[in-house]
């Protein structure tokens, strides 16, 4: 019996350890090999093993390969008082101009937004939430409104899987819809714009699903 249950931890303690060397590092912490900036203006430093954006307009830094379908993490730290930004995936960008799905990271208190989905140049609030529908944007806070901390980091974790498209945020899963509107592209990271404002990324990785 003893035996059987050394096994099973064994297989167990495997499983994990495999999924986690799954994920590949996007970011090696120290350069930004495999990242570029698609605008003309932006700032971006390496520190401590964080990447840090600051700017007086809005940019995105993406990644130069694309990606379809995989599963995504990254930590996010945006300053305090007036700041936004985002997690975008299936991207498109072209000179000063990102477009696509963006998992919302929301520093505005009131609206608490963070872990929504939106399509940055398209259909922007289309569906989680529906921004306008009160019944869409009660029920998106009801599931997600505690899951962001302010002033801190927060882990979100990006699952696409053909037209599936979900969004966790700390371990809590904000969205969970079906679009197919994009199948592959881009990972991005957003500064919103806030003159004088730094966002802070890390631990980025993916793992890529086949």
């Amino acid at each position: 019996m003893k035996h059987h249950f050394f096994s099973a931890l064994l297989t167990l303690a495997f499983s994990f350890s495999a999924l986690a060397e799954d994920f590949m590092p996007l970011f090696d912490g120290k350069t930004l090999a495999g990242w570029k900036n698609p605008f003309e203006w932006g700032q971006v430093d390496v520190v401590d093993g964080e990447i840090r954006l600051s700017s007086e307009d809005k940019f995105f830094l993406v990644t130069e390969k694309t990606y379809g379908d995989f599963v995504f993490e990254g930590d996010v730290f945006i300053p305090p008082g007036k700041a936004n930004s985002g997690f975008m995936f299936r991207a498109h960008a072209e000179k000063n101009k990102v477009t696509g799905y963006q998992a919302e990271v929301d520093g505005d208190d009131a609206r608490q937004w963070s872990g929504g989905l939106q399509e940055a140049g398209g259909r922007a609030w289309f569906i989680s939430p529906i921004k306008g529908n009160k019944v869409s944007e009660a029920a998106f806070r009801a599931r997600a409104e505690t899951a962001f901390k302010r002033n801190d980091w927060n882990t979100y974790r990006i699952e696409c899987r053909g037209k599936s498209l979900k969004i966790f945020v700390n371990g809590v899963l904000t969205t969970d819809v079906e679009d197919d509107k994009t199948t592959s592209g881009v990972i991005g990271i957003q500064h919103h714009g806030e003159k004088g404002q730094t966002y802070r990324f890390r631990n980025l990785r993916i793992r890529e699903l086949k």
